[in-house]
């Protein structure tokens, strides 16, 4: 993910951001979660888009790295069903650095692995069909929209510490706002669509990293980068060791 910050906002963005990444309350999710996986699969597709559309990058090796994208989307796919949302980064990174064709071979890509795998024997719709049909009859009439939802929010917020807070402000402040499109879409669907009823803490750690990136952004556009948030960090960390020790994890 430091790959992708660096490629889009420069090296000293990335050094600064390093510590908020690293001590984030989410982190004590990353090691005991399969989603740990997609967020690592995620975040390189997403660094392969950003190497496909580089401005010197053109022909073959572009539409070569925008394929390797869309194949590490699709795999993503294959272990969670809210992965795709990351591609919707991947479409703005595009039209953002006006190389909109690229995103044929990403689209090609990420169909690769769900058509491996319906030859299998798994079809990826049908399998979205029956997760959505065992939540629907197995969670859903026992857990209320607004309350779960208002806690999923809760989650979000504690998950990802003050950084979030300094994100929002100012990402209109940095050129990372494609990576926090897909993030914040994939978290307002789920919460609009009523889906966001527990679980969240692991549903959404592919997404929480790209929700804080703005949160060393500049406080206005093109203006100086501010030093290193390090109360930030500071309460992330001692937020991570509260939630460790006051939660009955089973790890």
């Amino acid at each position: 993910m430091l790959s992708a910050v660096r490629d889009s906002v420069g090296e000293e963005a990335a050094r600064r951001y390093l510590p908020v990444l690293v001590l984030a309350p989410y982190a004590i999710w990353v090691a005991v979660s399969l989603d740990g996986l997609v967020a690592a699969l995620g975040a390189a597709a997403i660094v392969a888009g950003l190497r496909a559309s580089r401005r010197r990058v053109r022909g073959r090796p572009a539409m070569g790295w925008a394929l390797l994208a869309g194949l590490l989307i699709g795999l993503a796919a294959l272990f969670s069903y809210s992965a795709p949302w990351l591609g919707l980064s991947l479409v703005c990174v595009y039209f953002a650095r006006r190389r909109a064709f690229l995103n044929v071979a990403s689209g090609v890509g990420a169909l690769l692995p769900i058509l491996g795998a319906q030859l299998l024997g798994f079809t990826w719709a049908d399998g979205l069909v029956a997760a959505e049909t065992d939540y629907a009859s197995r969670i859903a009439p026992y857990r209320s929209v607004l309350w779960w939802s208002a806690i999923s929010v809760v989650v979000l917020l504690l998950a990802t510490g003050p950084a979030i807070y300094a994100s929002a402000r100012k990402v209109r402040n940095t050129a990372a706002w494609p990576f926090l499109v897909g993030a914040g879409a994939a978290v307002v669907f789920s919460i609009a669509a009523g889906l966001a009823r527990g679980g969240v803490e692991h549903a959404w750690l592919p997404f929480f990293p790209w929700l804080t990136v703005a949160a060393v952004a500049a406080d206005k556009p093109a203006g100086e980068l501010p030093p290193t948030p390090l109360l930030l960090v500071g309460v992330g960390a001692v937020l991570a060791v509260l939630i460790e020790a006051t939660l009955v994890t089973p790890w």
